[in-house]
């Protein structure tokens, strides 16, 4: 009878990341370790080279979360001077199926002149964002950024609603 494959959580160390450990689907690294981002069965594939991928197949997509350095697809919901409040729509080329909170401050919002930036003027409720996963935040939201030439706002419709 064979073992049965172990099963994960997302956050679950798997291993060291090394020359000999690389990470693969489901997975993602962090501090030079690999981690799931599903909840599904840790799998190995080993190459010809002798080098193990270490990956997560995971049954359904609404197991995969939010992860740092990820890209997401967000809905701007709520705008004020501070920050704005989104909902993450997608993670990378996964579409959720529930929906996590986003928060991005108002100094995430761009590289370069932080201090004279209008939230107001950045986002409004409905804007659909592209934006990279900072920190997990609080128990809350993820703290997202989109101070990068690649991120920002990708769909909005203007005051008159065009």
């Amino acid at each position: 009878m064979a073992a049965p494959m172990p099963v994960c959580i997302p956050g679950r160390k798997l291993c060291k990341e090394s020359d000999t450990h690389l990470p693969g689907t489901g997975t993602y690294t962090r501090n030079g370790f690999i981690y799931s981002s599903l909840v599904g069965t840790i799998r190995e594939t080993t190459d010809e080279s002798n080098v193990k991928t270490i990956s997560v197949i995971g049954k359904e997509n609404n197991s995969i979360i939010p992860y740092i350095d990820a890209i997401v697809v967000a809905r701007v919901t709520n705008v004020n001077p501070r920050f704005c409040k989104c909902e993450i729509l997608s993670v990378g080329k996964h579409h959720l199926q529930d929906a996590f909170r986003g928060m991005i401050r108002k100094e995430d919002v761009r590289a370069l002149d932080r201090d004279r930036i209008e939230m107001h003027k950045c986002f409004r409720p409905g804007d659909i964002i592209i934006a990279r996963v900072m920190s997990l935040g609080d128990a809350q939201s993820y703290l997202l950024t989109t101070a990068e030439n690649e991120l920002g706002v990708v769909s909005a419709l203007s005051e008159s609603g065009k």
